[in-house]
């Protein structure tokens, strides 16, 4: 989808995302002391919005105006800094933290991204990235049907060769998903995402 497909997507409902933060974002952030971010592919915003709730300096990047403008109203008079960008090609200089969550695109745009990430971050920075794993195709549910824009940790470190890292979790975690049923019970099946936590060295 291009930014004009995800402007009408997010114009066509009040949120597309949760109001919270993605829960691996929260857990694996929580205990980062604050400084410098990005929230890469931020949609409306809802994990920027969290780290600057608890002190970080944060820019939202997205190619969408119109998830940016309901994150920025969704923020208040918090400080994020919402900027327009395509997230395969932004970088950052000397950040201390890069946040992305369920930006799923092909590989060669995707190994892009991920390494311009990296350079982004400062010596001693974190990068999170949260997707839809693989494996969520065949054993999970929900998310994209697309395999090429599914991805594992594995694919994640293979993007990153050469570069000096130190990989601090990188595997697949499962992830809880509530609906109603047809006949107005609640039902639970897990999804499958891939979680990649590291720092530049």
């Amino acid at each position: 989808m291009d930014a004009a497909a995800w402007d009408a997507r997010y114009a066509a409902s009040e949120l597309v995302w949760s109001r919270g933060p993605n829960q691996f974002v929260e857990a694996e952030c929580a205990g980062l002391p604050p400084g410098r971010a990005v929230d890469l592919a931020c949609g409306e915003g809802r994990n920027a919005i969290w780290l600057a709730s608890i002190g970080w300096d944060v820019t939202a990047v997205d190619f969408s105006q119109v998830a940016l403008d309901k994150g920025r109203t969704l923020a208040g008079d918090l400080p994020v800094d919402w900027v327009c960008a395509d997230a395969t090609t932004w970088t950052g200089t000397d950040l201390d933290l890069a946040v992305v969550a369920y930006f799923q695109v092909p590989g060669p745009m995707r190994r892009t991204a991920i390494r311009n990430l990296v350079s982004s971050l400062r010596t001693g920075g974190t990068l999170v990235w949260v997707a839809h794993d693989s494996t969520n195709l065949t054993e999970g549910t929900g998310g994209p049907q697309d395999p090429a824009v599914l991805m594992t940790a594995e694919d994640l470190l293979a993007d990153l060769s050469g570069l000096d890292v130190e990989v601090v979790r990188a595997g697949r975690v499962a992830r809880v998903v509530t609906a109603d049923d047809p006949h107005g019970s609640e039902v639970t099946t897990t999804a499958w995402d891939c979680l990649l936590r590291l720092v530049r060295r």
